[in-house]
């Protein structure tokens, strides 16, 4: 599992900043503002939730039997597919109704948030 998240991590980390600098470059002059910034909200959000997937990889080398850090990691997955993917989407082909699944990926997120929240209060670290 460890592996798995470190792969999907840098895939997702890869794809966050080549998506970033294809808003910033290409689609700057052929999307409408508020198009523009609802893409950026989605680079944001996978960025963010990348780096929370990558900590939960590097957990699971201590922790590797702990199901409610493997959770955690695949939550934060499913919510960049449904967020970010929902968000990307919704910009580029201006079809509103998208929309609507990206709070799936929000609760997906507060999910994963949650179940770390979960994790480091039952867990004892040593020191």
């Amino acid at each position: 599992m460890t592996q798995l998240f470190f792969i999907i991590a840098s895939i997702n980390g890869f794809l966050a900043v080549a998506l970033g600098a294809f808003a910033a470059h290409a689609l700057k002059n052929i999307l409408d503002v508020q198009l523009l910034a609802t893409f950026q909200t989605g680079v944001q959000y996978q960025m963010t939730h990348t780096l929370a997937l990558l900590v939960v990889a590097l957990l699971t080398l201590q922790f590797p039997q702990n199901t409610v850090l493997k959770v955690s990691g695949w939550l934060f997955i499913v919510g960049i597919l449904f967020f970010s993917g929902s968000l990307y989407s919704l910009s580029l082909s201006g079809i509103r109704w998208l929309g609507a699944i990206t709070p799936i990926g929000g609760v997906m997120f507060l999910g994963g948030w949650g179940c770390l929240f979960w994790f480091a209060l039952s867990t004892k670290f040593q020191t």
